[in-house]
Parts: structure tokens; C-alpha cells; sequence
């Protein structure tokens, strides 16, 4: 059913309904038509009361008018029936309910005191001064009466005057709650009581009921009034979560696009004012509605001042545009993961050292850093298992973050390893430029032993990993031969197992630590025998192959080098549990040889 048959239907139940009440005994001298609905009724009633009936009757007066139209009457038949219920001195009740209504028409039909004293009009006023305006509640009942009754309800002020008494309540009841909560200490001080977030936030779920154009105004006024940016942000959520779960069709597309436009324009702007996951549905939904460029780059900017709080749940936004072959949008969370990388110190409060340190004045904090590196690592594991991401969208993630943001390269291994697996034909070029990312020296042991038998990373890779280790494990015999006295010599980037440094331990600590890796690493160094006989016999193949491209001297100078590597199967047949600091001194100078003529 369309507005018009809407508005035939309560013409005629409102026709009905006027025949029960109206004088029967005398026989109606005027027709008014209301929406294509008429009402037999009397004119004396009438001009008594209204002064705009009045005045057509007397224009009228030669031709002696039988009929009256009234044109886009506020309220429809159904507020003429409570005008003209009135003019017969029929009582009824006003309610918030109709209030609205009984202001419009009593204007529309000019029933003033100007033309009759104790009318309609002031009758609905004051009960709009005296009961309406002074309760909350109310006044959003009559907010929701005014969606109807616009543009009347807006030039008689009652929209205006019903959203700065709501927004004023509201303020007040928080500012009683504040008070409520004030009690004295034992040592006579007095403090705040914790109290639950947004508590006494009735206004809440009552604003949830009224239409986006007016919520959007209480809630400016809101901000005008000074309540807490929190409770703006719950109103927020809760608006959102009503109208954004309905069902979605061609009509309602258009309202939600509205709608989230408008909550992304009412967003507080302080930090945390609204959970962070609430910023991501506002994205996926501007996404998806295809919301203005505006709208998305500032949910975007939003997020990435709080990335470090997200979880990777968040961070898996499906990929609406159309034609787009990748999963998820890989392109807004690069945006957003740019946004973190660049912002700026200054506009938060630099009391909160939670939130940023003085590391520098554009950079966020290297706590935050290490949250935001672990999380795009598992990010970054998520997205390789798509087979249509593109190694240049796959690097542009891993290198958004600044070097120093990873401590620890583990995850990061990991995720180019499924990128590799889920890619197989990735080119050899581009397994290199991949695999250059992964900074070898920050691995973990579990980590490094599974590169050094991983098929799919390229030679130079193993070869790295190798030496790396090479040096990790001269490092820990060098630390369990050495006197208490003297300190060992570190590499500025070698990690004991977990990645931590040993010199954070204390001495005592750091010996028996030591110790028990010193047993690892001679296991350790037995899967790395094994390791090099395979790169031997891949050492024979390449030689083979080689020499049919002419490169037997490239080669030969290769083989002599690999030769030396041998030293892992000399040590062997020793038994010697500790080979000397000379020997490993050598053997390292070798293997570094050996990366650099490779690469």
C-alpha cells in the first residue's frame, strides 16, 4: 500500500469516526476534503475556532460556500479530526503522541488567540513547555511524531526545541551520575566510584527509534552540551547495530548508505571513543555500500591510530569491488597499515605513555610496533594462501612496517613459506626478492632448522641460513669455554634460541643456559651435516649443468669452496665435543665467502 492509499484509508476511517461524534440532530452546512477524504461537518463550530476557515467562508459569502479543500494539511485527516473535535468542544486527551500533530494543524487552520481565546494552539504549547520539554523520553516520542510533519514541525521550532531538551537531560543526568558516584576514602579524600561504561545512559536506546536527519542533529547537539565522548560513542554503536542488521534491498541500500555516512561524520574524534571493531563493520559496510572516497579514508585513518588493538579477524575485510579476483581487500589494509607507519605522536595525549612513547615525534611507539608487525605476520599467513594475490601487493604489506618493527622473523618466515607452497610457479627472480625480506639473523633455532631443509627457498637463502648459524653456534661454545671473568664477544644480531640475547640473563643463568644449548647445537650440527651432503650432491648437478653453458671456471672456483665445508665431517670423526675457536674462525670466513660469491 502506497502513501496516497495510506492516506484515502484514515480519511475515510476518520470520516467514520467523525459521524459518531458530530451533531446529528442539525444538517451539515460544509464539506471539507482532507487527502481525498471529505467530512460533512457545521460551520459555526468551524470559523468560531479557526481563523483560515473563517476567512474562506467570507470570501465566499455571495456564492454561499458549501465545500472547502485543504491543501497539504499537516497530519493528514487524522489531526483535522482532533482540530475540529476542538471547535465542537469535545474533549480528548493530548499526548506526546499527538502533541506535534495538534501544534501543525492548530497553525495550518490559524486557530490562535487571535481569533479565539483559549485555543487549540496554546493548549498544545503549553503542554509542550510543561510536561514534554522537561522529560526525555517524551521528547523523543515527539521527535518520532515530528518525521511526518516536516517542513511544519521544523518552522514551528518543535524539532529544535525538543533536540536541545534532550541533549541538555542528558547532560544533566550524566553530570547527577557524576556526582552520585563521589565518596569519601578512608583517609578523607575523595574519589570517583568505577562505575560500568556508559551507566545511566538511558537516552541510548531511545534515540534508536528516530530517523537518521534528526538523530544526526541530537547528536551534534550532544557534542555542543559536552556529554562524554564514550556515551556519543555507544549512541553510535547501538544506532548502527538497529538499523545496519536489517535486511538489505534496493529501496533500503540507499538509507544505509546514509546511515553510515552520517555515523562515520558523527564519530568522536578522541581516541578509543568507540571500539575498534565497530570502525572495521563501519569499513566493510562503506565498502560495500560504496560510500564517498571522504568516508573510507577517514575510517582508515581512524583505525590505523589504533591498529595495535586490532585482531586479525578485523583485518580480513572480503573484497566487494566488482571484478576483483583476490579474497580479501588487501588494498585497505595497506592503506590503513600506512596510516599507523606515519602518524603522528602530536595528535594524541602524550601523557598516556600506553599509547605512544618518545621514540620519535612522527613514529608510534616500538611497543606498538611489535604488536602491529606479529599481527600483519599472521595477516600476512592468511592472505599467501590466496592463489590470485600478486607477489607485488604481497611485498608491499611486508615492507609498509619499518625494519626495527620485527624482532623476530619467525612469523614472517612462515608466511612467505605458505606464499611459496600456495605460488609454485613463482619465478627464481622473484623467490629472491621475496626471500631477500626475511632477515636470517632473527629467527629462532626451530625456525632456522626448518629453513635450512626447505625446498622451496632458493640457495642463496640456505646458504644464509647456514652461516648464521655457523656463527650463532660458535658464539655459544665460545660462551661455555670461557671464564667467568671474561664476557664473551656478541654479534650485534645473533638470538640464543627464543631470540633473546644472553646477556639479559644473569651470569649463573646465563652458563647453565648455555650449557644446555651447547647439547642442542651439537644436534644441531649433526642435521646440518646432512644438509651439506645434499647441497654436495646439488653442487654436482649444478657442475654439471654449468659446464654445458661454459661456465666450468665459475663453477670450479664454486666446488673448491664448497669443498672446504667438509670440516663438519672431519670434526665428526674426531669426537671431539668443542671444536677450537681457530678452527670455527676459519669455517665462518668460508661460508661468508661462499654467500657473497653466490650471490
Amino acid at each position: 500500500m502506497d502513501k496516497h492509499q495510506q492516506q484515502l484509508s484514515l480519511a475515510k476511517s476518520s470520516t467514520q469516526s467523525c459521524n459518531e461524534w458530530i451533531f446529528r440532530d442539525v444538517p451539515s452546512d460544509i464539506t471539507i476534503e482532507v487527502n481525498g477524504g471529505t467530512i460533512a461537518l457545521h460551520k459555526f463550530p468551524l470559523v468560531s475556532r479557526s481563523g483560515r476557515i473563517r476567512k474562506l467562508v467570507e470570501e465566499h459569502r455571495d456564492s454561499d460556500i458549501s465545500r472547502v479543500e485543504l491543501m497539504n494539511l499537516p497530519g493528514g485527516a487524522k489531526s483535522f479530526e482532533l482540530a475540529a473535535k476542538f471547535c465542537y468542544g469535545i474533549n480528548f486527551e493530548i499526548t506526546p503522541l499527538n502533541v506535534a500533530q495538534l501544534c501543525c494543524v492548530s497553525d495550518y487552520l490559524e486557530m490562535t488567540e487571535e481569533f479565539s481565546k483559549d485555543n487549540l494552539h496554546l493548549h498544545a504549547e503549553q503542554y509542550l513547555e510543561s510536561i514534554v520539554y522537561k522529560n526525555l523520553e517524551m521528547c523523543v516520542e515527539v521527535l518520532q511524531q515530528c518525521e511526518n510533519l516536516l517542513p511544519h514541525a521544523n518552522e514551528l521550532n518543535i524539532v529544535s526545541r525538543c533536540i536541545d531538551a534532550v541533549a541538555s537531560k542528558a547532560c544533566a543526568e550524566k553530570i547527577a551520575l557524576s556526582f552520585s558516584r563521589l565518596e569519601y576514602s578512608s583517609s578523607g579524600r575523595l574519589h570517583t566510584i568505577r562505575q560500568a561504561k556508559c551507566e545511566g545512559d538511558r537516552w541510548i536506546e531511545d534515540l534508536s527509534v528516530i530517523r537518521i536527519d534528526l538523530y544526526q542533529r541530537v547528536i551534534t547537539a550532544m557534542k555542543c552540551r559536552g556529554v562524554r565522548p564514550e556515551s556519543i560513542g555507544a549512541s553510535l554503536v547501538n544506532y548502527a547495530q538497529k538499523v545496519l542488521t536489517k535486511k538489505v534491498d534496493l529501496v533500503s541500500t540507499g538509507h544505509q548508505k546514509l546511515v553510515v555516512e552520517t555515523i562515520i561524520s558523527l564519530l568522536p574524534v578522541e581516541r578509543l571513543a568507540v571500539p575498534i571493531s565497530f570502525l572495521f563493520e563501519l569499513l566493510r559496510n562503506a565498502v560495500m555500500l560504496d560510500c564517498t572516497i571522504a568516508c573510507r579514508l577517514d575510517l582508515e585513518r581512524r583505525i590505523g591510530s589504533q591498529l595495535d588493538i586490532a585482531t586479525l579477524d578485523d583485518l580480513l575485510i572480503p573484497s566487494f569491488r566488482h571484478g576483483c579476483e583476490t579474497l580479501f581487500d588487501v588494498d585497505t589494509v595497506y592503506r590503513i597499515l600506512v596510516n599507523f607507519s606515519q602518524q603522528d605522536d602530536g595528535e594524541y595525549d602524550m601523557d598516556d605513555v600506553s599509547i605512544f612513547e618518545s621514540d620519535s615525534p612522527h613514529s608510534p611507539s616500538q611497543s606498538a610496533l611489535l604488536k602491529v608487525s606479529k599481527l600483519m605476520d599472521d595477516y600476512l599467513a592468511e592472505i599467501a594462501l590466496d592463489v590470485n594475490l600478486k607477489l607485488s601487493k604481497f611485498i608491499a604489506i611486508a615492507e609498509a612496517l619499518p625494519a626495527h618493527a620485527r624482532t623476530i622473523h619467525d612469523g614472517f618466515y612462515r608466511a612467505i613459506d605458505i606464499y611459496l607452497k600456495t605460488h609454485k610457479g613463482i619465478l627464481d627472480a622473484d623467490k629472491k626478492r621475496l626471500c631477500k625480506l626475511i632477515d636470517f639473523q632473527k629467527v629462532s633455532q626451530e625456525a632456522g632448522a626448518h629453513a635450512a631443509l626447505n625446498e622451496r627457498l632458493p640457495i642463496q637463502s640456505v646458504v644464509q641460513v647456514l652461516y648464521f648459524e655457523q656463527l650463532r653456534l660458535r658464539n655459544a661454545l665460545c660462551c661455555s669455554h670461557t671464564d667467568g671473568n671474561h664476557k664473551p664477544v656478541h654479534h650485534q644480531s645473533w638470538r640464543i634460541s627464543s631470540g633473546a640475547l644472553s646477556a639479559a640473563m644473569s651470569p649463573r643463568d646465563n652458563y647453565a643456559f648455555l650449557r644446555r644449548e651447547n647439547r642442542e647445537l651439537k644436534l644441531e650440527l649433526t642435521r646440518l651435516r646432512m644438509r651439506l651432503n645434499d647441497l654436495e650432491k646439488e653442487h654436482v648437478c649444478m657442475k654439471r649443468d654449468m659446464a654445458k653453458s661454459h661456465s666450468h671456471k665459475f663453477m670450479s672456483s664454486f666446488s673448491k669452496k664448497i669443498a672446504k665445508l667438509r670440516f663438519f665431517r672431519h670434526s665428526s670423526s674426531r669426537g671431539s665435543s668443542s671444536p677450537s675457536r681457530q678452527s670455527y674462525r676459519a669455517d665462518s670466513k668460508v661460508i661468508e665467502r661462499t654467500c657473497a660469491s653466490i650471490e
